[in-house]
């Protein structure tokens, strides 16, 4: 897989139902990131409770799925980092992506974690809430990465498997566990020992549980 674009935000103050919110999901191509620990450099996060920190480091997304998107939304002008990822990335399959699987982003190596969670900013950066709803109706959620070591992204750096721990528990699979109506209390439990899914996705599998 190849790094199409890589791309960061800065702080904006948006107006939402009368309020003053700040995000940082209005993101733009640029020529290069750092990957470090726990965030991206010079990528502004304003909600440290959702995101960035040590499991979600880094948020990536396909370029394929943007073809789907753009039906969807014929009048808006989808630029790489709509969707609020660090790294958009060509032929990126959530069904072929396993929690825990080790990559080689750039110069960074990186860790499977969890798929994206939406919530209303994603609805703020499309000017329609409904967004929320459609994307996780859609089984293109993405992927959060931690950062095992350090390094720079630029487009058309690779994106290659270089370990992988178990192939039991995809992003798509861990996606439908949140989401879908049918699962057993036996996946979940089984998704909660895994020792590589986040520790804020076992939470939301846990309330589900419950």
């Amino acid at each position: 897989m190849k790094v199409i674009s890589v791309n960061i935000g800065a702080k904006n103050i948006v107006n939402w139902k009368g309020k003053r919110v700040q995000t940082g999901i209005f993101k733009k191509p640029v020529n290069q990131i750092v990957l470090n620990l726990n965030y991206v450099k010079n990528d502004i996060v304003v909600d440290t409770n959702h995101h960035a920190g040590l499991d979600k480091a880094c948020y990536i997304y396909s370029y394929q799925s943007y073809g789907y998107w753009k039906k969807l939304y014929p009048k808006l002008s989808l630029d790489f980092g709509m969707f609020g990822e660090n790294v958009t990335i060509d032929k990126l399959d959530e069904s072929k992506i396993f929690i825990g699987d080790i990559y080689k982003l750039g110069d960074a190596t990186v860790q499977v974690t969890q798929p994206r969670q939406p919530c209303f900013k994603l609805g703020i950066r499309f000017g329609n809430q409904k967004i929320v709803k459609q994307f996780i109706n859609a089984p293109f959620p993405g992927v959060y990465l931690k950062v095992i070591e350090k390094g720079k992204v630029a487009p058309n750096d690779k994106f290659q498997l270089i370990e992988r721990q178990h192939e039991t528990l995809s992003i798509i699979e861990v996606w439908n566990l949140i989401y879908k109506q049918n699962v057993t209390s036996d996946e979940i439990n089984f998704a909660l020992s895994l020792p590589y899914l986040a520790d804020a996705c076992k939470k939301s599998l846990a309330k589900k549980h419950t």
